[in-house]
Parts: C-alpha cells; sequence; structure tokens
C-alpha cells in the first residue's frame, strides 16, 4: 500500500510559478513510473505530465508542455511538478498517481494509488 501526499498548491496571479510535491510513504516508488492529473469541478480527471521510473522518460500533455516539468527525487520518495507561466485554466485540483508499471502514460486505468489533491488557483 502507498500514501501519496500533494503539497504547494495555492493561489498565484497568471504568469506565475508553483511547484508541487507529491511525496510517497508505505513503500518505495522508485520502480514506478508517476503522473500528476487534475480535475475541473464536474469533469473528469485529465493527464497533465508522468515520468518513468528512473526519471529518463516524460510526457506531458499539449496544453502544459513547454510550461510545466515533472521530476522525481528516488531517494526522497517524492515527485514533483514545476509549474511555470501560469495560466487561468490551470485552475483545478491536482493530483498525483503511482503507476502499475515501469513506464506509464495518460491513461488512468495504468495507475494503482491516488493522492487527496491539492487545490491551484490561477487569477487573472
Amino acid at each position: 500500500q502507498v500514501q501519496l501526499v500533494e503539497s504547494g498548491g495555492g493561489l498565484v496571479q497568471a504568469g506565475g510559478s508553483l511547484r508541487l510535491s507529491c511525496a510517497a510513504s508505505g513503500r518505495t516508488i522508485s520502480s514506478n513510473a508517476m503522473g500528476w492529473f487534475r480535475q475541473y469541478p464536474g469533469k473528469e480527471r485529465e493527464f497533465v505530465a508522468a515520468i518513468s521510473w528512473s526519471g529518463e522518460n516524460t510526457a506531458y500533455a499539449a496544453s502544459v508542455k513547454g510550461r510545466f516539468t515533472i521530476s522525481r527525487d528516488n531517494a526522497k520518495n517524492t515527485v514533483y511538478l514545476q509549474m511555470n507561466s501560469l495560466k487561468p485554466e490551470d485552475t483545478a485540483v491536482y493530483y498525483c498517481a503511482v503507476a502499475r508499471g515501469y513506464y506509464s502514460g495518460a491513461s488512468l486505468g495504468a495507475y494503482d494509488y491516488w493522492g487527496q489533491g491539492t487545490q491551484v488557483t490561477v487569477s487573472s
């Protein structure tokens, strides 16, 4: 069993930056790909970014590519999402998740464990 706790969310003006962290406990996540997703009110959870177990491979949604960067520190059992040039449409609850395999992508079904989410609000 893995527990995930996201942090770093908050209120920021458009054009600003935030860094989300996702700390895992219960067991190591160093052999698992990790992902970040976001959810708008009344909408399905959507893919934001994913990173392979080693950190060598990453994938991004088209809407965040070039602005967001996913990274991980396996020694700290933590995954990060650096969000730059934030836009009001980035306002959502952000979730991190542990994938079943070494690599993962946008499919929610590939992820077994989820955090409780952290709110990101970008004002215009």
